[in-house]
């Protein structure tokens, strides 16, 4: 099995690629290159797409669009389809199947295809430490906190802080952390703690 890697000539098409970086074969779509970043030994899986813009070929500015941190796995036929921006912490792991968009359609004029009307872009970023699981959709506009997790197949949009559990559809916590308290279920009282 290959791999593109920054020690072979593929990587030089990208942004960034951090050492110890690859991409296995056989990749998913990847275009936009120069808006994508990834940081240091991260693994991203057989049939992952990643993309910046709608098609390749587009000048989309000066920025990075999807910057992926240091000592991630994006888990095989994910997908992360960037137009605006996209940040993915350090040490973020997905299982395969993963959807993460900062894009989506709109239904403004019911007249108008929903597929022909302009869509909007709203950032997403996702938290240092976290885990998506499989088969999550991560929508435009989701702002995931520091050591989340995602559960399987939940879709996500909307804020969440740190040391949470988001699951369902539409997702919501159903779990948090913090040091005084502990492990809480939102509605319960905070869970005893060993002394």
């Amino acid at each position: 099995m290959g791999a593109i890697s920054p020690a072979n000539p593929a990587g030089y098409r990208f942004r960034r690629l951090g050492e110890g970086v690859s991409i296995a074969f056989p990749p998913g779509a990847i275009f936009g290159e120069r808006w994508i970043e990834i940081g240091a030994r991260t693994l991203i899986g057989e049939r992952v797409s990643i993309s910046c813009g709608m098609m390749p070929g587009p000048d989309l500015g000066p920025h990075s669009i999807v910057r992926i941190g240091e000592s991630c796995s994006i888990g095989r036929g994910s997908h992360i389809v960037g137009h605006q921006s996209i940040d993915i912490g350090d040490n973020v792991f997905t299982g395969p199947y993963v959807y993460i968009t900062d894009q989506n359609h709109v239904y403004d004029d019911p007249e108008v295809p929903i597929g022909r009307q302009w869509p909007r872009n709203n950032p997403v970023s996702i938290g240092s430490g976290s885990w998506i699981g499989t088969g999550a959709i991560i929508l435009p506009g989701s702002r995931i906190g520091r050591q989340c997790v995602v559960a399987g197949g939940a879709v996500v949009r909307g804020e969440f802080p740190d040391h949470s559990v988001i699951a369902g559809v539409p997702g919501r916590v159903v779990r948090t952390y913090t040091p005084e308290d502990g492990w809480r279920t939102p509605g319960v009282a905070a869970l005893d703690r060993p002394a």
